[in-house]
């Protein structure tokens, strides 16, 4: 099969949907040595993919996401290809592409979320946006040979939201995380002072979207703070907008001991987990979930949300809270600080429930898909 793979979002600059994109082409490389593919990339990404397998090659596809050009000039690019078959790891399936496809959807936050305050648009243009991803993401699964979804929740809820696609259309593959961890050559000591950083210290790591639920996490630090004046929250993401209004509302709710660590990169994140005691994740809603499961890769006890993706990705291996709820998120904190068994006990499960997440799994079964579609 001539197999293509929409790789735009490849690596750092895609994020989730990079790190997704970045590890299927590494495992496929491994695995099939059969499949001729084509890697399409953008000119931010092209240089930091290079190709292992001999059946695998690159292309330039210089098209940004959502843009006029990726819907009528990308499909002309592929279609000089002719590929059997085209897998795009995010739901922006070009309308004008005709080839079999399989999408990858790995959530519906944007439906269950539908506020201008996930935005820094206008409220009319988000609108418009809105109504684009409606219409995009229902044109991609109507048209898709193959829906994956990277979670049972996730495949639930497309089945939910959209009816017209038959149970036996989404497949499940699971995401998996990185199980080592990297060592800076500076001490920890001198990594956490870089950052602003003193123990004793609660950690977030990810991005502060307004589903992630930061503004409760940070009333409820207060209200737990008041008998633990030593305890920090740290909260490591990239200074964004969405960052800078949670620093505003932190401020302006005179809230102590919250540290805005900015970006950490990998090799001293590493640190910022192991000194932790322990990493709290109180979204209200996710499709997979990867950063407690990469909490739990560095050793690090995981206090989650009751989401139920949640619980079906980390079973019995955290201890769960009612996210809606800051008494429950301040008494959560509370359980943190008074009870080492129980973190002791977390980061052992931890460590036992990432082996059942695998890339190279997730790969295998996604070659199967793209078998099936072709037979």
């Amino acid at each position: 099969m001539r197999i293509g793979i929409d790789a735009r979002f490849y690596g750092p600059i895609g994020k989730g949907l990079g790190r997704y994109t970045q590890k299927l082409v590494e495992n496929l490389e491994k695995i099939d040595s059969v499949n001729e593919y084509f890697i399409f990339l953008r000119k931010q990404n092209f240089e930091d993919y290079v190709p292992k397998n001999k059946n695998f090659q690159k292309i330039l596809a210089d098209y940004r996401w959502y843009t006029w050009q990726e819907q009528i000039f990308f499909p002309r690019l592929l279609k000089k290809y002719q590929l059997d078959l085209l897998h795009f790891p995010h739901f922006n399936v070009p309308l004008f592409y005709r080839g079999k496809s399989v999408v990858t959807i790995h959530d519906l936050i944007l439906i269950h979320f539908p506020t201008v305050r996930n935005s820094t648009l206008s409220p009319f243009l988000y609108k418009l946006k809105f109504l684009a991803y409606k219409m995009v993401i229902k044109s991609a699964i109507r048209r898709s040979n193959r829906v994956i979804a990277v979670s049972k929740f996730t495949k639930k809820d497309i089945l939910e939201n959209y009816p017209e696609a038959p149970n036996e259309k989404v497949v499940v593959t699971y995401e998996a995380c990185e199980d080592y961890c990297l060592l800076s050559p500076e001490k920890d000591q001198e990594i956490l002072l870089k950052y602003g950083i003193m123990k004793p210290y609660i950690l977030y790591v990810g991005n502060a979207y307004p589903h992630k639920n930061l503004e409760r996490l940070v009333l409820a630090f207060k209200k737990a703070r008041g008998a633990n004046e030593d305890l920090k929250l740290v909260l490591v993401g990239r200074m964004d907008y969405f960052y800078a209004r949670l620093k505003d509302f932190t401020e302006k709710k005179k809230v102590p001991g919250v540290v805005f660590a900015g970006y950490v990169p990998d090799y001293e994140l590493d640190t910022i987990f192991h000194s932790s005691l322990a990493y709290i994740f109180p979204s209200l809603y996710e499709g997979f979930g990867l950063p407690p499961l990469e909490a739990m890769a560095k050793g690090t006890p995981v206090f989650s949300s009751d989401h139920p993706c949640m619980k079906e990705i980390l079973g019995d291996s955290a201890c769960y809270f009612n996210a809606k709820n800051t008494d429950v998120i301040a008494e959560t904190i509370n359980l943190i600080l008074r009870d080492g068994k129980l973190r002791e006990k977390l980061i052992e499960k931890g460590y036992k429930k990432i082996r059942e997440y695998s890339w190279k799994k997730m790969a295998e079964m996604t070659l199967k898909v793209y078998k099936n579609i072709k037979a």
